[in-house]
């Protein structure tokens, strides 16, 4: 039997591991204690000195932060939840209490305009520690987490920055007060009594819920006994080989209730999955960059659904792709071929082991292509195909190449280049985006298909399909890279009718429109898959609402939001390696999993 391994979501929810041994009519124990616990934490964590608003944080894309612990206990879980909505770097202040010096503290700083500080009631009485604070907040942002009885509050009057405080040092307190800084938690309470004139009592701001909160299923009224059952599915799915691992994510009502992963890398069982892992998402990337953009320049004016193709490209215009219309592309009734095999029209002076100025894209290691090779022999092929019957519903991934092709006139920028400054870097995702060879080492990439038969090579941050390899890794179907709590951020954002963070980033009739059925010949919206109405299918689960929208992915992944349960749903996998194999489909294990989360619904606590 293969053997699994569960990673969860941060240190604090060990408590998942109580639960097993409770019944299952009723809410285990420690899930009770946990919740009074969350409770009291958010009604005892009182925020101070926010005149200017700065908690929630925003504007993510512009801070550098970075997170400075002198001797809080809990820090390890302070530091992974603030880890949830944006990359923030620890610093261990104790080590620069010693022989190193306090300022050299300051000078490892300089690259960060955001400082999370957080002390102790022990470290307030530090003057060290005290002058480190009040040196920063002359140059940066400096907010202060602050544990203990509130006694040392009297030695920050001079502070100008946001202060959290909370009386308890408990790992709850710690997750709590991580997340109302990103504004995962609301605060609404005052101090219960007076420190110094500056923190006199009932002084205290309050603060709304803008971003996703990170907790244990019933806090979403779920039993989290209900739930065990995906692990046996996981395991089943790793045991059967249908992949070697998987990441599983549930948000409900904005909370991240269920985030584990389970296997390995690979069968060798040599590097252990991980809830952070980055996975190629195959065609998830049509609606995760591809279709996101469109939805952006159609509410902008800048992108019409009943324009054509040959109004947007030119090099479109004289073939029979020219009438086509953006509506057509994007819900696949534009009598395009599936696909092209691009990979098999590759002559031997197409490519080389080597980079140089005639070979300068990278395909895989050890793989480049010649200049031109997309523009001068991919596209004129997809625009001289032949067309099938216009207004028949025939899944293509010509369509999105196409549409990447028009949104890339539109706005003469990149799809990468857009997706990341306008979306992913504006919404914390610190993970997701094409070409992850770029930017992360490739222990963070779960690999996928063992490539025999075209780049002879283990695939790992290249992305697996060939066309979209081929096109550089920027493509619209496919090769978008991303972590589950990328994607959750993302497609809540979407369930949230394109709020987050307290930003507007979609308006909320773009997203109706596009996510509802759109079509009478399928049950497609524009480029989002859809619940199908023949229930004979299942799709995408047994028990998923006629609202449910989302998209599967060839590595085998899936995201489905459904916003009559207001629910987010992610599997991760990468079930073609070491080679392609349908188990997973044959298994049913992305829906049978999707079905538990639904069945854990209806029973509640």
């Amino acid at each position: 039997m293969q053997k699994h391994t569960l990673h969860l979501l941060t240190p604090f929810l060990f408590f998942f591991t109580l639960f097993n041994s409770a019944c299952a009519q009723n809410p285990p124990a420690a899930a009770i204690a946990y919740l009074d616990e969350e409770r009291l934490a958010m009604q005892s964590t009182v925020l101070l000195n926010n005149e200017s608003r700065m908690i929630p944080l925003q504007n993510l894309e512009e801070l550098k932060v970075a997170s400075i612990n002198f001797s809080n206990t809990y820090s390890a879980v302070f530091d992974s939840l603030l880890n949830k909505y944006t990359r923030v770097t620890q610093f261990k202040g104790v080590d620069y209490l010693g022989p190193k010096n306090i300022a050299a503290l300051t000078q490892d700083l300089k690259f960060y305009n955001t400082l999370v500080i957080q002390v102790t009631d022990v470290d307030l009485k530090n003057q060290k520690i005290t002058e480190f604070i009040r040196a920063n907040q002359q140059l940066k942002k400096v907010v202060l987490a602050v544990f203990g009885n509130g006694n040392a509050l009297a030695t920050l009057n001079d502070h100008t920055g946001p202060i959290l405080w909370t009386e308890k040092v408990t790992t709850v307190t710690a997750s709590v007060a991580a997340q109302a800084i990103f504004g995962g938690v609301a605060l609404t309470q005052n101090l219960p009594r007076t420190f110094s004139a500056k923190y006199a009592v009932n002084t205290g701001f309050s603060t709304i819920k803008t971003r996703l909160q990170y907790t244990i299923p019933e806090a979403a009224g779920i039993n989290s006994k209900n739930l065990t059952e995906i692990d046996d599915i996981a395991a089943e799915a790793i045991r059967q080989h249908a992949t070697p691992g998987c990441v599983v994510l549930v948000a409900k009502d904005g909370k991240v209730i269920f985030n584990k992963a389970y296997g390995y890398h690979t069968y060798e069982a040599e590097a252990p999955e991980k809830v952070s892992d980055i996975f190629d998402l195959a065609s998830v990337t049509k609606i995760s960059a591809t279709t996101i953009e469109a939805m952006k320049l159609v509410e902008e004016g800048k992108l019409s659904l009943d324009s054509t193709m040959g109004s947007y490209l030119s090099v479109a215009q004289n073939t029979n792709k020219t009438t086509i219309t953006v509506r057509e592309l994007m819900l696949h009734q534009a009598g395009l071929v599936p696909y092209i095999p691009f990979h098999d029209m590759i002559k031997p002076a197409d490519h080389s082991a080597d980079s140089s100025a005639a070979y300068p894209t990278k395909v895989s290691d050890g793989y480049y292509v010649r200049a031109g090779f997309y523009k001068d022999f991919m596209l004129p092929v997809m625009l001289k195909s032949h067309l099938n019957v216009r207004g028949k519903y025939e899944y293509s991934d010509l369509s999105m190449y196409f549409m990447k092709e028009i949104i890339e006139s539109v706005t003469a920028e990149p799809l990468n280049l857009y997706m990341q400054q306008n979306f992913y870097d504006k919404l914390g995702m610190q993970t997701a985006g094409f070409l992850p060879r770029n930017r992360f080492t490739v222990d963070q990439i779960v690999p996928t298909e063992n490539d025999t038969y075209f780049r002879h090579t283990l695939l790992r941050g290249f992305v697996h399909d060939q066309g979209a390899a081929l096109a550089g890794g920027v493509s619209g179907h496919a090769g978008l890279f991303a972590s589950a709590n990328d994607l959750a951020i993302l497609f809540q954002m979407l369930l949230n009718k394109g709020t987050y963070g307290d930003k507007q980033y979609l308006q909320a009739a773009t997203i109706d429109s596009f996510t509802v059925k759109q079509s009478n010949v399928s049950r497609r919206g524009l480029g989002f898959d859809r619940w199908d109405p023949l229930t004979s299918r299942h799709y995408p689960s047994e028990l998923a609402s006629d609202q449910t929208y989302g998209h599967t992915g060839y590595t085998g992944t899936c995201v489905w939001v459904d916003p009559k349960y207001n629910l987010v749903y992610i599997f991760l996998s990468n079930r073609v390696h070491p080679k392609v194999t349908e188990k997973l489909s044959s298994l049913r294990i992305r829906p049978r999993i999707q079905d538990v989360v639904y069945k854990a619904i209806e029973k509640g606590l």
